[in-house]
């Protein structure tokens, strides 16, 4: 098996987001620059995607 350890610091000024909904446009051009398909970046970032990659809408 596998194992993963780390230090964790947490500060209660600290700010955190979320990444929101990622529209094809964005995913394209990470694709391209990334030198992916579209269907594998897609596959990647599925939970962030703003759209049905299958053509529906979300």
């Amino acid at each position: 098996g596998a194992s993963v350890s780390g230090i964790y610091l947490a500060n209660p000024q600290a700010r955190y987001f979320t990444v929101g909904a990622i529209g094809l446009d964005q995913i394209e051009d990470y694709a391209r620059r990334k030198g992916l398909s579209t269907a594998e970046a897609e596959r990647w970032l599925a939970p962030n995607l703003g759209y049905d990659p299958g053509g529906g809408r979300c």
